[in-house]
């Protein structure tokens, strides 16, 4: 289930490419499906990236896998381990609103890409987000839960005023938005709602499957409905 579009992110042979917050490797799977380039996959929590690498590992036998290398590190969004200029593309997909010091994180996501180059940012999109906070206190205070919503022009003026450029944007996810709902008006730590499991196995099938009827009413409502709020930026040239 991807939520940044690869098409807008013009990879190139020999790119070096971080997903930064990469969870169970859904974003570091693709980009090491491009060929020649070098996958870094970081993430806070230690058993994401077992998950990633187990996934890589497999996709690696069946011979899914075009990059030069890949690797996997836990590390800090607000203080990462890389000089000035390393990638050629940054992705961060889901992460911000996880983080105290958005702040921080933003400045260290632009630090590291190569001017010219690209950075791809989403998180939940205000309004059905603004939903799941009404609905469920758990949703936001978890342990490592939401701790803000974004506006889109407030959050572009953020990445803007550290210097790169905004380039597009494009909302996803459209058919997850009332399974988040549902989920948090039965309760978000419930396991036993015979309709939320119902639901998730429906997106289950659809990521498996990927049924031509599904991903054509998820791109029909995604202007409306669309869960995740995706943003794309280029660092600039310096002089």
């Amino acid at each position: 289930m991807l939520t940044i579009d690869f098409n807008r992110l013009d990879i190139c042979p020999n790119d070096r490419i971080l997903d930064i917050g990469c969870g169970e490797g859904r974003h570091t799977i693709r980009a090491a499906q491009e060929p020649d380039t070098i996958c870094t996959g970081a993430d806070f929590g230690f058993d994401n990236l077992v998950q990633t690498r187990e996934k890589l590992k497999f996709h690696e036998k069946i011979n899914d896998l075009s990059c030069r290398d890949w690797n996997l590190s836990t590390m800090d969004i607000t203080a990462l381990p890389f000089a000035d200029n390393s990638f050629d593309v940054v992705i961060c997909s889901e992460v911000l609103e996880h983080i105290p010091d958005d702040a921080k994180a933003m400045s260290e996501l632009v630090r590291i890409v190569k001017p010219g180059k690209t950075l791809a940012i989403s998180v939940p999109r205000s309004w059905p987000e603004k939903i799941c906070w009404q609905l469920s206190d758990d949703y936001f205070n978890a342990n490592m839960g939401h701790v803000r919503i974004y506006q889109k022009k407030a959050l572009i003026q953020a990445i803007e005023t550290l210097g790169p450029m905004f380039t597009g944007s494009h909302f996803a996810h459209s058919i997850h938005a009332p399974y988040w709902w549902l989920k948090c008006l039965v309760g978000p730590n419930r396991t036993d709602s015979t309709l939320v499991n119902l639901y998730h196995r429906i997106l289950v099938w659809d990521l498996m499957k990927k049924p031509k009827i599904t991903t054509f009413v998820d791109r029909l409502l995604n202007p409306i409905l669309g869960k995740s709020l995706v943003l794309y930026f280029k660092k600039p040239l310096e002089h």
